[in-house]
């Protein structure tokens, strides 16, 4: 099993809407940057588990735990012209960008914020700790999945 960041806007789709969803269960659609699609192409797996994140909100930081549900599949929003995700040279038999289903496993009675994990003398591979890094999906070490998880749960 590994782990994962994925970043979400909350006001867009966060930790309630998922947990909200029908089997509390969602594509996790509309990524569009190469290297995060290779993550999820290539190395995300059905099992894995995935930090929730709050993006571009007042509380940025870690909101809750979901799991990989379905491996990746293609994005049916790349085909779709009326989707803001739409992409015009990718084609059923040749799709650009891929898509996971990820379900709900908890919330955090609190979000970790990005400023503690800042703080915490054992992060210091997680992409959001360092300058420029913008991915949406990253990788998180196991013993930063731990630290991160005792931090949010205590």
């Amino acid at each position: 099993m590994a782990y994962w960041l994925f970043k979400s806007e909350p006001d867009t789709f966060g930790i309630d809407d998922l947990a909200a969803r029908p089997e509390q269960t969602e594509p996790w659609d509309g990524v569009r940057n190469y290297q995060a699609r290779n993550f999820m192409r290539d190395d995300v797996k059905v099992g894995d588990k995935l930090f929730f994140y709050h993006s571009s909100c007042k509380d940025v930081g870690i909101a809750g735990v979901a799991e990989i549900t379905q491996a990746a599949y293609a994005d049916p929003s790349q085909f779709n012209p009326e989707s803001k995700y739409f992409d015009p040279k990718a084609s059923p038999d040749n799709p650009r960008w891929v898509c996971v289903n990820v379900t709900f496993v908890e919330k955090f009675k609190r979000v970790l914020p990005l400023a503690k994990i800042k703080t915490m003398p054992e992060i210091t591979e997680l992409g959001v700790v360092k300058k420029g890094h913008r991915l949406s999906i990253m990788p998180v070490q196991p013993e930063e999945w731990d630290a991160l998880y005792q931090a949010a749960k205590g």
